[in-house]
């Protein structure tokens, strides 16, 4: 009997040590410089929180494993420091970044646009695809011209899509997607893949027009991007693993929070496997079929079919493949699902 294999990826839990900043009457020495890209977004995470208003954003610089923490007062950067981070005086804070995206999400959420906060640049970045012309870009550049310099617009000669196409990895009526992490949800095998993929396709096959493997149960799009599906056919395994297209597989057994400055990896049927950065997070994308929040933004490149596929570092689970502007031949970028989301709405975990 023959055996389909369908790539994946595993989690456990993340744990990560408790974060102690120091107190005005104590300057413990520096802790040491985090040395992955998970345990600095864990920390990050830490030190954002216990700074409060005076924090302005982190990002990681994966070249020499330094994590560095946006701050906006002096008094701050000392503590960032304290708690084993770079610090960086700014002159944005978080919060009013975060005022500056609730207004272009009120006043300017058009199809072709998306935005996200840059640590790098501590500003709120604006991307109008080349389908945002006319008054669209004239309101577009009115909303942007009144956040000042907290925002920054740029346009792009790509058009901002879903990735969905006709044909391909796994597949169903006239639409095919890629699969992204094998899950387990009561016991029972499943997987994750995107949400306008389930939300187009009921009926899977690993093969065009081949027998059923999965069925959709449920999928979110837009708003979120994630879709789960319960694995039918019991000739089918579906491995922890994810498809590198060079005839080896790369093992997955954690879930991870990016962070800016992560290298990263993904995998599609479309143009297979593909390196780049994560340049954002809590992205909101507007396509044309409405809005997602809370994606991850990558440097990497991504095409028609790609949909659903993985986003990961190494062992660690990442990201559902949801969209992107440009493609692999010039260059481009794309966006995700974040998958920790996507385990916890769909009470699912990878194994």
């Amino acid at each position: 009997m023959s055996r389909t294999v369908l790539g994946g990826a595993g989690v456990v839990a993340l744990i990560a040590a408790a974060l102690t900043l120091p107190s005005a009457q104590a300057a413990p020495a520096k802790a040491p410089e985090p040395p992955t890209a998970t345990a600095a977004a864990q920390r990050a995470r830490d030190i954002s929180s216990a700074l409060g208003a005076d924090a302005a954003g982190f990002y990681y610089d994966a070249r020499n494993h330094k994590l560095i923490v946006n701050v906006t007062t002096a008094a701050a950067a000392d503590k960032a420091r304290g708690a084993g981070a770079e610090a960086r005086i700014v002159k944005h804070s978080l919060t009013s970044l975060n005022a500056a995206r609730a207004t272009l999400k009120a006043r300017a959420t058009i199809p072709g646009t998306s935005w996200a906060m840059d640590p790098k640049t501590n500003q709120v970045v604006i991307v109008a695809d080349r389908t945002v012309t006319g008054d669209r870009l004239k309101q577009l550049k009115s909303v942007a011209t009144s956040l000042g310099d907290r925002a920054a617009l740029r346009q792009s000669a790509g058009t901002l899509r879903p990735l969905i196409a006709g044909g391909g990895a796994i597949w169903g009526s006239g639409a095919r997607c890629s699969l992204g992490f094998n899950v387990i949800k009561g016991g029972k095998p499943y997987f994750l893949t995107a949400g306008h993929c389930t939300n187009a396709v009921r009926s899977w096959s690993a093969t065009q027009g081949g027998p059923e493997i999965a069925v959709t149960e449920t999928g979110t799009f837009p708003g979120d991007d994630f879709g789960i599906v319960r694995h039918t056919a019991a000739d089918v395994v579906h491995p922890s693993r994810v498809d590198l297209y060079n005839g080896r597989m790369q093992a997955i057994t954690t879930v991870g929070d990016p962070i800016v400055g992560e290298k990263v990896q993904r995998s599609g049927s479309s143009t297979h496997i593909h390196g780049g950065d994560i340049t954002a997070v809590e992205v909101t994308a507007n396509y044309q079929e409405g809005s997602v929040d809370g994606l991850i933004q990558a440097g990497v490149c991504a095409e028609t079919g790609d949909s659903g596929g993985p986003l990961f570092e190494g062992d660690t689970a990442l990201g559902l493949t949801s969209g992107g502007r440009g493609d692999c031949l010039f260059g481009g970028e794309s966006f995700y699902q974040p998958v920790r989301e996507a385990l916890e709405k769909t009470g699912s975990h990878i194994g």
